[in-house]
């Protein structure tokens, strides 16, 4: 099994002092965001809370969900912590009440459209099109289905990795799109494979001529001199927010409040955006040209068994 907690991170050989009550005691953290970021934020938070020895679970959000599952059937979640990949999932975890109504003290910086009364977005993932640099650049998403691109485009499995879900959300409710797209996608020969990465390996390796990906993922092949190219097709590339939310009722309610703080504070966003990823502060430096379109995410959450169950009827499982 891929899940696995990937260690203990201890802070008590930190050195630099707590900036406020270090609430000691464990720290659950139950998260599908990439190691290095998670690295990152984990390290700046145990700098200000050496006292807190903080326990991390990471995996793919399918795999994260059903170990989510798996425990509440068994008695109870005994996370403090999710921190997940989009905010479908988090929806479902809302409606079933097991996350914490309260307000961060960095309420404000966080946009209104990346924010619940239990959740709030972390970080900005974005969903672009790859392709080899022999292979012309799609104008609009919908060049994907035409003939330059025909058996040659892979799109990341949607029930394994949540950006995917997030793609799915935008593309099956947009009225220009709807899930006839996913439909000329496999009448034209489309290929599903597990997730974003290996949509970048197949495109690098010539096993495809394009693909949907995530943009930090083709941008770090990319850098290491992976042959491909980006490119944010017409309406734009697809944005999807990263949430974090308090589990209800842990025991680590206060380490955990602290830690959300932590993530949505300055310093937070400056080692999310250090590792890759946009972050939601605007006074946070990033390079925010370019347009995005993002799902409308109260109807996603809505309709997101039927749009999986829908997906599956033309791609299967």
């Amino acid at each position: 099994m891929r899940s696995r907690f990937l260690g203990i991170l201890v802070g008590a050989a930190l050195a630099l002092s707590a900036c406020g009550d270090d609430p000691g005691g464990t720290l659950r953290i139950y998260t599908s965001v990439t190691q290095e970021t998670l690295d990152a934020v984990v390290a700046g938070y145990q700098g200000s809370y050496p006292g807190v020895e903080v326990e991390v679970f990471r995996a793919p959000t399918g795999e994260l969900t059903a170990r989510i599952a798996a425990e509440q059937r068994e008695g109870g979640l005994t996370a403090d912590v999710l921190w997940l990949t989009d905010p479908l999932s988090m929806g479902q975890y809302a409606a079933d009440g097991l996350l914490l109504a309260w307000a961060p003290a960095s309420l404000e910086a966080v946009p209104e459209e990346f924010r619940t009364d239990s959740s709030w977005g972390t970080r900005v993932l974005t969903m672009v099109a790859v392709h080899g640099l022999d292979v012309p650049a799609p104008a609009s998403w919908e060049d994907l289905t035409g003939p330059a691109y025909a058996a040659g485009v892979a799109i990341p499995d949607p029930g394994f990795a949540g950006s995917a879900l997030g793609a799915l959300g935008w593309f099956a409710l947009d009225p220009g799109y709807g899930f006839d797209f996913y439909r000329r996608l496999a009448t034209n020969g489309a290929v599903q494979v597990p997730s974003p990465g290996e949509v970048v390996t197949g495109v690098a390796e010539g096993r495809f001529a394009a693909g949907i990906t995530l943009e930090s993922s083709a941008r770090d092949a990319i850098a290491k001199g992976s042959p491909i190219a980006i490119t944010r097709p017409a309406p734009g590339a697809i944005g999807i927010y990263s949430p974090i939310a308090v589990v209800a009722g842990g025991a680590g309610e206060a380490a955990a409040r602290d830690f959300v703080e932590h993530v949505l504070s300055v310093a937070g966003q400056e080692a999310i955006a250090s590792t890759g990823w946009r972050p939601i502060r605007e006074d946070v430096a990033w390079d925010r040209s370019g347009g995005l379109v993002y799902p409308d995410w109260n109807r996603v959450v809505e309709l997101r068994d039927q749009l999986l169950n829908e997906y599956l009827v033309v791609f299967g499982g």
